[in-house]
């Protein structure tokens, strides 16, 4: 079907404003009377408060005022479990943890204060290896916790006792993944206003997920939710990395706003940004997989190890995802996994992009491959004898019967534009001099929405102005992706209109209505539900109208063009104007609330059997690199992405995530590490913590594959996060044809490249291809 508005690259909503510099983010805003916070963090990972004097710093001059955990009202807050302190009362748990904050006129003095706060530590023996954390008699790292366990997720499927005796080849393989930082161009911000617009406090700032925020605040200050508002400003990055770090923020800055009865603006630097934020979970994860001589995959065994940190943050839910994931798309009889976290004192570890997926496919992945030539064969023909079609029964048991499973189509488009088999067969053969060339392939498949673990929807509001102009009020947020101009086109697909009369407003948890957190590749298939939803009840309404007016049937009516007509006839009957004004004088209310709550779904949690998710995506990656032997350096020739994103909405923001999740991923697989050692960070900046830069980049072709999904506005899915996920794992089968050495822990550094070793485990890697 062709389309007028939607399936069409349209130029960003938001753009304007943007490339201009006339985008206000949070720390472009200045109110009068504004005060400047700062906070004081831990001296240690893990240590006992004993004394916080604040009396020098309360005699500097310009100082307004210091809180401490006594004068939080509720210091514990959760977006699943509450147990994260807003300010350390008794007890540091990680390095990154407050102990006191300050407010001041200016940031000097604010600084300064911070200087002159006396704490007096008892350094605590921390915990941090979650392998130790899950031992029996382990030092707790909660004490009023009976262990330190945050969560377990187990999948039973089948008999893998049977399945493994049944198999003629068994592998059994260990995988790490590291720490990584979010690294988002704009670190954190907000700005608390006390007593705005009727609330007891406003926030303004970077804040990804505003309802999650106005619920961590309204809980800190004991409020009802109405007294607390959220408004979002434009946001530089975030990946998932501004919500739970933001809600603590925003918190501290309110009960200082709220106490000094003025202003107070608090912005972090790069170094305090690394040092608070949480991480992606670094993972340990031991496979066994089993199989028949002809390939066919008969059992597997996983279990995967996250390390929590101090906080349980979003590890029940990121564990859960990869429990799902586990097993990768392929058809397996029998299936055990189970999935861990533990609290240790580390940096606390949440959301981001990918959301626990990307640790498990680059191990499955990098399994399968070994497997491959375990069984002397090509790693695309092992996959292609395994992988899920339509009917499929995934690990969890659920059918996939309700939507088109097109990991064949991907993995052949991938196949055809990377010339994967002629180059793998040529990389396969002797290569002279040091630097030598491979090829990898990964595939994946992902259930598109939050999951089972929670109900899910969202809502939006389409209101039709009497001069024709449409505002949109949703409570998805835009957090750079494209979000804004993607439901912009759709409303404007539903209602025959052009895209220069609709305005995506702002959100504003006052009055947008609340739609969830904008993570799990949610935002356009519920988002975009509810939008078209609220556009067609407007259009329905409008046609109501019309029909009377001309004596016409309403379902004969053809919104397109900004004009209304019939297609029976193929004839204007309206302008859209007029048919607005029509109604206008009639005194219609041309308002209305959209919302849409994802299909039924189901999961038992004691045997991880059910249906997680209504649909999934699939994709397939492959990397080509060139691996200097004599340096380590890995150079990233190209990358093929093929994903199926069910319809694309606007083509060109689609390129656009498929570019920065190419690259992403490839700073996961080849240089991103947080660096760590016994609770404290060692690389607080960008100078030492490393990040692909444009030169970095390879050749990224994107493969778009259509298969519209019956769930989906106009049919679309999902792309932001499937295109991180796979990355790593084909740069790791590609290095390893490369340089017939398997190296199974993220990143693939100089170091690891070179050596060949793990310097997690230091323990010598020389298993060959």
């Amino acid at each position: 079907m062709e389309y007028d508005k939607v399936n069409h690259e349209i130029r960003r909503v938001d753009a304007y404003e943007k490339v201009t510099g006339k985008a206000k983010f949070g720390a472009d805003l200045f109110f009068p009377n504004m005060l400047y916070g700062k906070v004081l963090r831990s001296k240690y990972p893990y240590a006992r408060i004993v004394k916080v004097n604040i009396k020098k710093a309360l005699a500097l001059p310009g100082l307004q005022a210091v809180i401490t955990a006594e004068d939080i009202p509720n210091n514990k807050f959760g977006v699943i479990i509450q147990n994260q302190q807003v300010l350390a009362q008794k007890q540091a748990l990680y390095i990154g943890d407050g102990i006191a904050v300050v407010a001041a006129e200016t940031e000097e003095a604010a600084a300064e204060a911070l200087e002159l706060i006396e704490v007096e530590y008892e350094e605590l023996a921390g915990i941090f290896d979650p392998q130790e954390a899950a031992k029996a008699g382990a030092l707790l790292v909660h004490p009023e916790l009976k262990n330190n366990q945050v969560v377990h997720h187990r999948l039973r499927k089948g008999d893998t006792v049977k399945g493994f005796a049944q198999a003629e080849v068994i592998l059994e393989r260990e995988y790490t993944t590291q720490f990584v930082e979010h690294s988002y161009i704009e670190p954190e911000v907000v700005v608390a206003v006390p007593y705005e617009h009727n609330s007891l406090v406003t926030i303004y700032g970077s804040v990804q997920n505003p309802f999650s925020c106005r619920n961590a605040v309204a809980s800190v200050l004991k409020v009802a939710l109405n007294q607390v508002r959220i408004i979002q400003n434009h946001m530089g990055g975030s990946f998932g990395g501004k919500d739970e770090v933001i809600s603590s923020m925003a918190a501290r800055a309110a009960v200082l706003a709220l106490k000094t009865g003025r202003p107070v603006k608090m912005v972090n630097t790069r170094a305090e940004s690394i040092l608070e934020s949480y991480k992606r979970h670094p993972y340990q994860m031991k496979y066994k997989v089993g199989a028949t001589k002809e390939g066919k995959l008969i059992a597997m065994e996983i279990k995967a190890i996250a390390d929590s940190g101090a906080y349980a943050c979003q590890t029940p839910f990121v564990t859960w995802r990869s429990v799902v994931q586990a097993t990768g798309p392929y058809e397996i009889t029998n299936v055990k996994t189970d999935t861990y976290g533990y609290y240790t004192n580390n940096v606390y570890t949440g959301a981001m992009r990918g959301y626990g997926s990307p640790q498990i496919i680059f191990a499955q992945e990098s399994l399968i491959d070994e497997l491959a030539e375990e069984l002397k064969m090509s790693p695309l023909e092992l996959r292609l004898k395994n992988i899920y079609h339509n009917n499929s029964i995934t690990a969890s048991g659920q059918k996939l019967d309700n939507h088109q499973v097109s990991l064949e189509e991907v993995i052949s488009k991938a196949m055809g534009v990377s010339n994967y088999k002629e180059k793998y067969a040529e990389y396969n053969r002797s290569q002279l001099g040091d630097k030598k060339r491979g090829i990898g392939m990964a595939i994946s498949f992902r259930g598109c929405s939050l999951g089972a673990e929670t109900t899910d929807a969202a809502g939006a509001i389409v209101a039709i102005q009497h001069d024709g102009s449409i505002l949109i009020s949703c409570g998805l947020a835009e957090n750079g992706a494209g979000l804004k101009t993607v439901l912009t086109q759709i409303a404007a697909e539903e209602l025959g209109v052009e895209i220069k009369r609709i305005n995506y407003m702002e959100i504003d948890t006052s009055v947008s209505p609340e739609s969830g957190p904008t993570v799990a590749s949610r935002s356009t298939l519920l988002g975009g539900n509810a939008v078209k939803n609220a556009a067609h009840q407007l259009k329905e309404t409008l046609a109501e109208i019309i029909a009377a007016e001309f004596k016409i049937r309403a379902n004969n009516l053809v919104f397109k063009k900004e004009n209304i007509s019939d297609k029976n006839k193929d004839q204007k009957i309206i302008s859209f104007d007029q048919a607005v004004d029509l109604a206008h004088k009639q005194g219609i209310f041309l308002s209305a609330y959209g919302w849409y709550k994802a299909p039924d779904i189901s999961w038992d949690e004691v045997t991880g059997q059910g249906r997680p998710y209504f649909t999934y995506v699939y994709g397939c990656q492959v990397a080509e690199v060139e691996v200097d032997l004599g340096t380590g350096q890995i150079e990233v020739i190209k990358i093929t992405a093929a994903h199926d994103v069910g319809r694309a909405i606007n083509p060109a923001c689609l390129r656009g995530q498929i570019y920065g999740g190419v690259m992403m991923g490839l700073g996961y697989g080849i240089m991103e590490e947080l660096e760590t050692e016994k609770g404290y960070i060692k690389n607080t900046n960008f100078d030492e913590y490393l990040i692909p830069t444009i030169k970095d980049m390879p050749e990224i072709t994107p493969i778009m594959v259509e298969n519209p999904d019956p769930y989906g506005p106009y049919g679309a899915k999902s792309i932001g996060e499937p295109t991180l996920e796979l990355g790593a794992a084909a740069i790791a089968n590609a290095v390893a044809q490369a340089t017939r050495r398997r190296i199974r822990d993220l990143p693939l550094n100089l170091e690891r490249v070179l050596l060949g070793y793990s310097l997690s485990k230091g323990v010598i890697k020389s298993d060959s291809l």
